[in-house]
């Protein structure tokens, strides 16, 4: 296996790039990200912050419970991801409005979290996984630099569904079906990375990939 690029030192030139990365559901993200890390890289995950945004007392869980009721939460006041997932899981319009409450709160801690941290690492990677939406991409298209998008064939990702707690094989149907494919997200797309093989395979091209962003000339 290659040296990883860690020790490498950042170029003035490549520092202070913001870069995207998305992918499907299951297409190995959060495997993706833990190696980029690995090699020094900043990490800006927006599912970590949607999180963050919906603690009790926060804000946006606030707006979630006026516009979805009570029964979204759990006892202890936390809010009930897998139920609040079923609802919009095949309903556009309940999807829309969950979206316009969470994506701009995102999205500005976000922006202020990777430019916070740009001039620090060789590149800040901003993790979002529904970045080729039609409603998400223009708000992120003027403020990355590039765009990394993770792919895998979608029967490896239903398999991978399947073997998360309580997703059954029509549910990974669906929870695919919901997003765009792979071609919408190629579109936006500077950089591929493909995910179909063993996470040796998949560390194999982000030592490269990463190698290539750190040079001052690789995205024009």
């Amino acid at each position: 296996m290659k040296t990883e690029a860690s020790t490498q030192s950042i170029s003035p030139e490549s520092a202070g790039r913001i870069i995207g990365l998305t992918g499907g559901i299951a297409s190995g993200k959060s495997l993706a990200t833990s190696l980029f890390a690995k090699l020094g890289i900043a990490i800006v995950d927006t599912d970590a912050i949607s999180r963050e945004l919906v603690e009790p007392g926060s804000t946006c869980l606030d707006k979630i419970r006026a516009r979805f009721g009570n029964e979204i939460l759990l006892e202890d006041g936390q809010l009930d991801r897998d139920r609040l997932r079923r609802r919009i899981l095949d309903q556009p319009a309940e999807r829309a409005a969950l979206e316009a409450i969470l994506h701009p709160a995102i999205r500005t801690r976000a922006r202020e979290r990777a430019n916070a941290a740009a001039h620090h690492a060789p590149y800040v990677l901003v993790v979002v996984p529904l970045l080729a939406e039609d409603s998400v991409w223009p708000a992120y298209r003027d403020w990355l630099d590039a765009v990394i998008t993770l792919t895998a064939p979608p029967a490896l990702r239903r398999e991978r569904l399947t073997t998360r707690p309580g997703i059954d094989a029509s549910q990974a149907e669906q929870l695919i079906a919901a997003q765009v494919d792979d071609h919408a997200r190629r579109s936006i797309a500077d950089f591929e990375l493909v995910n179909d093989r063993s996470p040796e395979v998949l560390h194999e091209q982000i030592i490269d990939l990463d190698a290539r962003l750190r040079q001052p000339d690789s995205i024009d």
